[in-house]
């Protein structure tokens, strides 16, 4: 008698915890869903970076990143800076091969314009150079999952 009231138990736990996990899951993919493409005019998509990507701009683009980007899409570009637990929109990972497939203008004008939980850097850098050195650094996030 006292094994059945156990398996009962066992039973029901697992139970909860199965429909938890499905109604995690259903949430997760609801968010996910909800998530609108962010449409980048076709314009903008064509624009090349003028800024040659080298060891300089690099090293610009990165102090730049580290100053205005770090905090929400992390150290490395994963989207799991310090802020971005703080965000209802995830940031993103820069180092995936679906971002790094984007032409340097998308990459421009989601910085400079902004949506959502990502801000508009049109005022905070108003140089444009600054913001192309910062794609040029973003695109070398994407290398370490080449090698």
């Amino acid at each position: 008698m006292k094994s059945k009231g156990k398996n009962k138990i066992i039973a029901i736990a697992i139970f909860g915890t199965l429909v938890t996990g499905f109604i995690t899951m259903s949430f997760i993919k609801i968010q996910q869903d909800d998530r609108k493409p962010w449409v980048v005019p076709d314009a903008s998509k064509k624009v090349k970076n003028p800024v040659k990507s080298d060891a300089e701009s690099m090293a610009a683009g990165k102090t730049t990143y580290n100053k205005h980007c770090k905090s929400c899409h992390g150290t490395k570009g994963m989207g799991d800076g310090p802020k971005s637990k703080e965000l209802k929109t995830p940031c993103g990972d820069f180092t995936t091969k679906e971002f790094q497939d984007q032409t340097d203008g998308e990459i421009f004008y989601k910085a400079k314009e902004g949506r959502e939980d990502m801000p508009s850097f049109k005022k905070k850098i108003t140089d444009d150079e600054e913001i192309w050195q910062v794609v040029n650094f973003v695109r070398s996030l994407g290398e370490s999952k080449k090698n």
